[in-house]
């Protein structure tokens, strides 16, 4: 006798949440899954995830609503469950949201990180959070070279960033510049992928991350998952690397899922030590200490290097800082203002008195960013408001710590300067002796 397949809504933020469908609901005649809910991203909600990813339980695909609806589609769709799907967010966050949903008689559900995690033929190495903006694509960078320098063929594959088409998105492929034009990539997107390609590697996104990393493994000798926010690793790794922040510590133990990566991790490296205090770093390690004392704590440092900073000294600047460390990842600064402090910079000058449309709304949501700029970019409309916001902000240069060559993608009338930033271990050779130990014996 079969049973009612049990309704699902999946609250999400276009990445997490697809991955969660696509291996355990889709296809599985148990469930029925009744709409997602979006967050975070802007321009998700009022779309569909498209039938021909939803599979054949699904032809006319799975609506996406905003998460402030959550409530009314509660009512209208009677869902038995609500399974929360996206990270960097706070225990308060779930906690409301989960009160919400058994107020209204739904079940609150978070899956186990093993239930989601895709096996491959090929050696994987994962390289989370615990907050957004801890640094984990240049602590990617540093592995892929030395994973180089061993002679590996490696192909990274990356956090799901699909703000277009879903369906034309399934697996996209980056190998040069072409490719970020050819999938129309947006400010977001070219952050995380153009660093790999100017290192001369591959790299693999998209949203169905069973046929992305089959394409990888025919191209590569080891896999390096590049994770994104705080978020679980996709695939089952042979070496898990947690970044942490001492600029946030304790943020280690109080944001989802960013506390179980650093649970869970092999290794922990501390970043960014280099402009943190000894409290703060000790204080991480102690709680390594406690929560996972088998992992290898290693701390690093996070050297920026300013192109041209005599154009800086003296001058008033605005500085354009990574935009989701600023937004979801509550920081209120990052490379861009420690390169214009260590250039002797005159004075920082505040944008957000000459914010413009979505960027003045993204300081409303966002105040901790006021002050400095965020590179928001997740589509051609927010990049053209970006470009009015610096153009009217009264600056003499412009420092863009973006990990992109912004002027890409915008065109502006100011001096700009970019900023860099890269991992640089305190104590060197410790990462790559993980590494070594990790893939020896392996095929």
């Amino acid at each position: 006798m079969s049973q009612t397949p049990r309704r699902v809504i999946i609250l999400g933020a276009a990445g997490r949440d697809f991955h969660n469908f696509n291996t355990v609901y889709r296809d599985n005649p148990a469930y029925q899954v009744v709409a997602f809910t979006a967050a975070q991203i802007p321009d998700i909600a009022g779309r569909k995830y498209p039938a021909v990813l939803a599979g054949k339980l699904y032809p006319s695909g799975i609506p996406i609503f905003d998460e402030s609806e959550l409530a009314e589609v509660i009512q209208r769709e009677k869902p038995d469950v609500a399974v929360f799907s996206y990270s960097d967010v706070t225990y308060n966050t779930i906690g409301h949201l989960a009160a919400l949903c058994i107020a209204h008689n739904v079940d609150f559900e978070l899956l186990g990180a093993d239930k989601t995690m895709i096996k491959s033929s090929k050696p994987v190495i994962a390289i989370t959070a615990v907050r957004t903006g801890a640094g984990k694509s240049q602590t990617t960078r540093y592995i892929s070279n030395i994973l180089k320098t061993m002679g590996k063929k490696v192909v990274a594959i990356r956090h799901p960033m699909p703000y277009g088409d879903l369906a034309i998105q399934a697996c996209q492929r980056f190998a040069d510049y072409s490719d970020l034009d050819k999938h129309k990539c947006t400010i977001e997107e070219r952050e995380e992928y153009e660093p790999h390609i100017d290192n001369g590697f591959i790299i693999y996104s998209g949203v169905d991350y069973e046929q992305i990393i089959r394409s990888a493994e025919a191209e590569a000798d080891v896999i390096l998952w590049d994770g994104g926010n705080n978020d679980l690793p996709f695939y089952a790794s042979d070496l898990h690397i947690c970044v942490a922040d001492p600029h946030r510590a304790g943020h280690e133990l109080l944001y989802h899922p960013g506390e179980a990566n650093f649970r869970m991790a092999g290794v922990i490296v501390i970043n960014k030590c280099d402009t943190a205090t000894e409290e703060n770093m000790a204080s991480i390690e102690a709680n390594a200490a406690k929560f996972n004392p088998k992992a290898v704590v290693i701390r690093a440092n996070s050297p920026v290097t300013c192109e041209k900073p005599e154009l800086v000294k003296g001058k008033k600047v605005l500085v354009i800082e990574d935009g989701p460390t600023l937004t979801h990842g509550s920081m209120s600064f990052g490379a861009g203002v420690v390169a214009a402090k260590n250039a002797g910079a005159a004075e920082i000058v505040d944008p957000f008195p000459y914010a413009v449309a979505s960027i003045a709304a993204t300081y409303n949501k966002y105040p901790n960013a006021k002050g400095i700029l965020p590179a928001m970019g997740y589509g051609d409309a927010q990049i053209r408001d970006l470009e009015a916001t610096i153009e009217a902000t009264p600056c003499d240069v412009v420092i863009s710590a973006t990990p992109i060559d912004i002027t890409r993608v915008l065109k502006v009338n100011k001096p700009m300067v970019r900023a860099t930033y890269e991992l640089a271990e305190v104590k060197p050779g410790q990462l790559e002796a993980t590494v070594r130990k990790a893939l020896k014996g392996l095929a």
